[in-house]
């Protein structure tokens, strides 16, 4: 097998033009992996640092002075990387090194190592004979901490094209709509500037029913049926409203606020009314018995946890217990390690929780996770639908789609 042979970095920029680091794992001095970290926006409290202090620059000389002890390791040796790793940070949030620099590491030597055996990252990261590609899951409309003032409260409002037979039919569908999302709003507003929010979704100046309601209009004008050909769904981003000293939820922008029982209500009322498919973090990020209520009141949504599950396979196990949710985001960086998101995959295959494997706002055109999502049998993969930083997502699904490994879609 492959060995490790030299690792380093280097500081870039991601989508939104903070700073990162990349990774460069070279096994056997010519296979290359390389990694460049992502970052969220709208971060659960419970997710791993993505740098010391907030400096990319600490990471990196942290990963300087302990590059050796890299080398010589098998580059598919994740659990081996993963222990390395550890030893730097014994923190539970990667708050010595970065949970950052933990991503791009663990995810470059794979890729080394896949490079090195002629297979696709996919393949070397699952021991399936067999896959089906996840449902893509697009935002079109934003607000919420990825847009500015005047946008909905809701972060995000997704089209997924739950009808689809073929990653390229579904890949095409959320497009046409993501377009004509953009007519009807140009109908709405003549003065709407075309403004997007940090994942690509139209950014306009709407209240959140309007813009639910307008998001729906959008998909019936391509003579689509929600809950059919496509489905909608939202993520409500719970914790950024949450006020813990009112014990309320705070919608500054459209000017009202929620008890908990409200909240309950509130998204309730979305997901009947608009048959979503898709509901993420509908209360905050520590609301499980409301979480649980929404779930067994929706069994067939996706009654998602994000910043409730901050991909943590202990948290997860608590989630699991009080029945909190039927699905997970699967976010890398917020483990930290890939080994450590891979474990909080079989977690949740175990329980029978639908994984969701996602981007963050603040994305690289690396590809990646694309291949995670179809090695960890993810029923979506919440990529974006447009800018390049998405699209190389997607573009990495058709490139898949020649292997032969790979045949239809995930059963949702």
């Amino acid at each position: 097998m492959a060995k490790i042979s030299s690792i380093e970095g280097r500081i870039l920029y991601n989508s939104r033009g903070s700073k990162t680091v990349e990774i460069d794992v070279h096994s056997d001095n010519q296979f290359l992996g390389r990694v460049c970290a992502p970052s969220g926006a709208s971060v659960g409290k419970y997710e791993a640092v993505s740098f010391p202090n907030g400096k990319p620059e600490e990471s990196l000389k942290i990963l300087k002075e302990n590059a050796q002890k890299f080398v010589g390791l098998e580059s598919s040796d994740l659990k081996g990387i993963h222990d390395i790793l550890k030893e730097l940070d014994g923190t539970e949030n990667y708050s010595v090194i970065g949970g950052a620099l933990a991503f791009a590491v663990t995810i470059a030597s794979m890729e080394s190592a896949a490079k090195a055996s002629g297979e696709p990252l996919f393949k070397i990261l699952s021991s399936e004979s067999s896959f089906k590609f996840p449902f893509p899951l697009g935002n079109i409309l934003g607000g919420g901490a990825h847009a500015g003032p005047g946008t909905p409260d809701i972060q995000e409002i997704l089209i997924c094209a739950t009808g689809s037979k073929t990653i390229e039919e579904s890949i095409e569908i959320n497009l046409s709509v993501h377009k004509e999302l953009r007519r009807v709003l140009e109908k709405e507003d003549p003065n709407f500037t075309n403004g997007r929010g940090d994942e690509g979704g139209w950014a306009p100046k709407l209240d959140n029913q309007k813009a639910l309601e307008i998001s729906a209009k959008a998909c019936e004008n391509l003579g689509f049926t929600l809950g059919k050909e496509v489905s909608l769904g939202v993520d409500f981003a719970s914790s950024t409203q949450w006020d813990e000293e009112k014990t309320k939820y705070i919608y500054d922008r459209a000017g009202f606020e929620n008890s908990t029982g409200e909240q309950i209500d509130f998204a309730a009322n979305i997901i009947e009314k608009f048959k979503l498919i898709y509901a993420e973090d509908a209360v905050h990020e520590e609301a499980f018995e409301d979480m649980a209520e929404l779930t067994k009141k929706f069994p067939d949504t996706l009654v998602t946890g994000d910043d409730l599950t901050v991909t943590n396979k202990n948290i997860l196990k608590k989630a699991i217990d009080g029945k909190s949710c039927n699905a997970a985001i699967l976010k890398v960086n917020q483990a930290g390690s890939l080994f450590d998101a891979l474990e909080f995959a079989d977690e949740a295959t175990q329980n029978n929780i639908k994984l969701i494997t996602s981007h963050r706002s603040g994305e690289s055109t690396d590809s990646q996770i694309s291949h995670i999502g179809l090695a960890t049998k993810s029923k979506m993969l919440k990529v974006g639908i447009v800018g390049g930083e998405r699209v190389a997502k997607l573009n990495e699904l058709l490139r898949l789609s020649e292997h032969d490994l790979i045949r239809g879609m995930a059963e949702i």
